[in-house]
């Protein structure tokens, strides 16, 4: 039973706040103006969403579902035609007349969905198959060159490729374009290019190397029994003959070609661990031994070889060994010089404390003490104790208590400090080049301020790439609060989205803010219609190893919120892309955006 007097004071807070949503439109007039044309209306529904949620609406929230009347929820897509909806029905049933208070025809409930569905076309592409969001797979190396394996992604259900410009080069780039459009054609499908420009990512720098040596060890089973051995290749030439599985060094070549199956090849390794190994294939280019004893191989290690019947052919050393990467062991307390100086890092014992140098040593200056430093994806934390223009002494505050090992380029996020850099570095200026000839979309990395994305659109016009679509990467604690203004900035541009980059983002926010931090990203962006993508770590377990956890399959199936899901590069690639597209196609009939869509349970049949 509904309350005329509840009813009445509900009336009174939908205009003031229907007034709120139209003052701030007035507002933001001249930046409606600036985006483009088709997506003025968009702009005014995002202008209204921000007025409407800077109020707590909860306690409307709850009166309103009490009467039944109707829910501002789901309202993102078309906010001022929601409330003028319930400000209707409120008035029916008091008795009072109702018409149409808008001078424009505000979006509404149909052609707020159809604009996202028309710029989540122009930006990503068609969908494949009968779901409704794509799937978009960053491309190894291998695709420059691979036609059979970009067909494959094609036909397993990749809707968009996206080149990561923080590798390879640009002939590279042209190349994996071409076969990707090359594939689409035979499949008779659209698929779309995006080109993800590296942007300023703060790295760690480089640390003296370690020693070459190579460790190979053989399977063992629960109880330390070694049950498969090691195998190793051995070649008088380079060669990209080297697997993870079975790696490869380089011997004499006369010394080689003496080797024959059967052969033993005697050693005392590093650890002076007298080693005997066991020839099982040789051929034109080498050779491979294999072992049951875990060994390490240094280019000082001499390899004996005697025959079947014990006769010694002669020696010879190992080289091609690469040094092993260099790592600053930190635990809890430690601390750590972060300074700008281009030296190779340390952590010569004895010396206190350990540094390491900053790919970007600009940043060094604009951080202050007492602020924090995340490192290598926020497996260390730290905080700022002494700063200077060249110089930071950190504190770890957060490893775990084994330590943790810091090694080169690795990633560093300040999240409390506010850093001017450039969205454009350097080489992004040059890689635009490329990206205006060949990219459908290009990814914006790093984007803090509206200011990146009219730096961008204006290369983009002057290299002739004023048709490329734009994707706002939004990885920062900076580029998240600007977010509608980056929005309004990116409307300028013929198509644009968002993505949602997991990584990063989940670092400068606090894992434990990120489920909220997403969300809001995907309201705000449905309220601009605006497509997301929805990005880091997506099955990434299955990618890599062939078998999926069971937490990655819940949040693939949240992906369905987005209008694409974006997949990193593996060796069971294939396999996460049908399994993805089965996941997204079951979803489909079950949500929609923020809308459970009712589709009729048939797990159970319940009987009386």
């Amino acid at each position: 039973m509904w309350d005329r007097e509840v009813c009445l004071s509900l009336i009174d807070r939908l205009w003031a706040l229907r007034r709120s949503m139209l003052d701030s439109e007035q507002r933001f007039a001249a930046a409606i103006q600036r985006v483009g044309a088709h997506q003025r209306d968009s702009a005014r529904n995002l202008v209204h969403f921000l007025a409407m949620r800077a109020t707590d609406l909860r306690d409307l929230q709850g009166q309103l579902a009490w009467l039944g009347v109707s829910s501002l929820g789901r309202s993102e897509s078309h906010v001022l035609a929601s409330v003028d909806k319930v400000l209707g029905l409120l008035h029916r049933l008091t008795g009072q007349g109702w018409h149409d208070h808008s001078d424009e025809e505000p979006v509404g409930s149909v052609s707020g969905p159809a604009l996202l569905q028309l710029h989540s076309l122009a930006l990503l592409g068609p969908v494949a198959r009968d779901r409704q969001v794509r799937i978009m797979v960053t491309l190894p190396s291998e695709a420059a060159t691979d036609l059979a394996m970009v067909r494959r992604l094609v036909e397993a259900g990749m809707d968009v490729a996206r080149i990561n410009c923080a590798h390879d080069d640009a002939s590279a780039w042209k190349s994996m374009a071409r076969l990707v459009r090359r594939a689409a054609k035979a499949a008779q499908r659209e698929v779309k290019v995006l080109m993800d420009l590296g942007g300023p990512k703060i790295r760690t720098g480089p640390l003296a190397e370690g020693p070459a040596v190579l460790k190979l060890k053989p399977l063992r089973d629960e109880l330390g029994f070694a049950t498969h051995p090691w195998r190793l290749r051995l070649e008088h030439t380079a060669s990209d003959a080297a697997t993870a599985a079975v790696p490869c060094v380089v011997v004499d070549k006369d010394w080689l070609a003496r080797l024959r199956t059967g052969h033993q090849v005697h050693l005392t390794d590093a650890r002076d661990k007298k080693r005997r190994l066991l020839v099982v294939e040789s051929d034109d280019r080498g050779a491979v031994v294999e072992g049951m004893d875990t060994c390490y191989l240094t280019p000082e290690t001499p390899l004996s070889v005697k025959s079947p019947h014990g006769r010694r052919i002669h020696t010879a050393y190992p080289a091609g060994i690469a040094p092993t990467p260099a790592a600053i062991r930190l635990h809890r307390g430690d601390l750590l010089h972060l300074t700008a100086d281009p030296v190779p890092g340390d952590d010569t014992e004895g010396a206190a404390p350990p540094r390491i140098s900053c790919t970007l040593p600009e940043v060094i200056g604009q951080v202050r003490a007492g602020e924090r430093v995340w490192m290598d994806d926020g497996r260390i934390g730290a905080v700022v104790r002494k700063a200077s223009r060249r110089h930071l002494e950190l504190e770890v505050v957060q490893a775990r208590d084994t330590g943790e090992k810091l090694m080169a380029d690795k990633g560093i996020n300040f999240p409390d400090s506010q850093l001017d850099l450039p969205a454009l570095t350097d080489k992004d200026l040059q890689d635009l080049q490329t990206v205006a000839t060949v990219a459908d979309v290009v990814g914006l990395s790093f984007v803090q301020r509206p200011d990146d994305v009219h730096q961008l659109l204006h290369m983009l016009e002057a290299l002739g790439g004023d048709k490329v679509g734009v994707l706002l990467k939004i990885e920062t604690l900076l580029g998240f609060e600007n977010l509608p203004e980056l929005m309004l900035a990116a409307m300028a541009a013929p198509s644009a989205g968002v993505m949602i980059a997991r990584g990063d983002l989940a670092v400068e926010c606090g894992y434990e803010r990120m489920a909220e931090v997403q969300e809001e990203i995907l309201w705000c962006s449905e309220a601009a219609h605006m497509p997301v993508v929805w990005a880091t770590q997506v099955l990434e377990t299955l990618a890599k190893t062939g078998i999926p956890s069971r937490a990655e399959i819940s949040d693939a199936s949240m992906g369905v919120r987005a209008e694409c899901v974006m997949l990193n590069k593996g060796p069971y690639i294939d396999e996460a892309i049908r399994m993805l597209d089965d996941i997204l196609r079951r979803m489909a009939g079950h949500q929609s955006k923020k809308t459970p869509m009712l589709r009729a349970l048939r797990a159970w049949t319940a009987q009386p």
